[in-house]
């Protein structure tokens, strides 16, 4: 009798040095995504990430997968523009706080509305990080930290919030450094049928002596299943009740509600929409289409577009 074959397990690490300050959520947030990956058994060849600008941004450097560096604020465009056409891949996008709620809130907001099956890291330590410390969209108003000359003026924007008024059909908040837990968040976000958000808080050390790693662990944080939360809606009646009840558990302030806050499954993600007006998707993707023979040429034959719009 052979004895059973040891399977090894899969790895997202790479060799490059991991560079973020000493002590950054970051560091958190990549053990739990490499760890959340592996546990899904997902082969790297079939993960696509696809990251903005800021520190969030390098994550895609540290994990062995396709990793896309994209533009300020348009890692969901490019992720959903890759789902789309390639259905097979797991697509993730991460922003910082200030990449998807800054320039990106846009995107943001209409993503919601598609329910395209991506699911979206919103890494958040209130502050721009890479460009010195400005006050992003999630610091409270009057809250000022070292690199601000006077208290933020602007008032915050809830990323849970905006997520479920906006369509998103999971919600979930995380803190970096409760690796673990955050793993078991990213997990249930990647395996949910729709668009999915984390917002991961996390300390900034370098920039924002206000909200840090003592801040966070000084009996702020609590598991929103602890209390008895039911996050699932099961009927489409009663998806309103369970968005509100969702928003007014995402506001709380005194105490920081992490966990799953919203979770549907009763509105067809994007590809059933699609499929619903074009029969053969997804069988035939824009991926799996040939576009080219083995000489290289087009395959697509322009001769009748060329005449139709023929100069005479």
């Amino acid at each position: 009798m052979k004895a059973a074959q040891k399977l090894t397990p899969i790895s997202y690490k790479t060799d490059i040095f991991v560079e973020w300050c000493p002590g950054c959520g970051d560091f958190g947030i990549l053990a739990a995504l490499r760890a959340a990956l592996a546990d899904l058994n997902l082969p790297p060849n079939k993960v696509a990430m696809f990251t903005g600008i800021g520190c969030s941004g390098r994550i895609a450097h540290y994990m062995k997968l396709y990793g896309i560096h994209v533009l300020h604020g348009r890692p969901l465009p490019f992720a959903i523009g890759a789902k789309l056409a390639n259905p097979e891949l797991t697509v993730l996008a991460v922003s910082g706080d200030g990449d998807g709620l800054g320039i990106g809130a846009g995107h943001f907001v209409n993503a919601g509305r598609r329910n395209v099956d991506v699911t979206y890291l919103l890494f958040d330590n209130r502050v721009y990080g890479l460009t010195k410390g400005q006050a992003s969209p999630t610091l409270p108003l009057n809250v000022k930290t070292k690199a601000l000359p006077k208290p933020n003026i602007n008032d915050a924007v809830n990323p849970i919030a905006l997520a479920i008024t906006s369509g998103f059909t999971f919600a979930a908040r995380g803190y970096a450094f409760q690796i673990n837990y955050l793993k078991e968040l990213i997990v249930k976000a990647i395996e949910h049928r729709g668009l999915s958000l984390v917002q991961i808080l996390q300390p900034c050390p370098t920039y924002n002596d206000i909200h840090t790693k003592d801040w966070y662990e000084a009996g702020r944080i609590y598991r929103l299943e602890d209390e008895g939360y039911d996050p699932v809606v099961r009927d489409p009646a009663e998806r309103d009740s369970k968005k509100v009840e969702a928003i007014l558990r995402s506001m709380e302030d005194d105490r920081i509600p992490i966990g799953v806050f919203y979770k549907d499954e009763t509105t067809p993600p994007y590809d059933e929409r699609i499929r619903a007006r074009i029969p053969s998707y997804p069988e035939r993707p824009p991926a799996a289409q040939e576009i080219a023979g083995e000489d290289g040429l087009p395959v697509v034959d322009l001769n009748a577009l060329l005449q139709r719009y023929r100069v005479r």
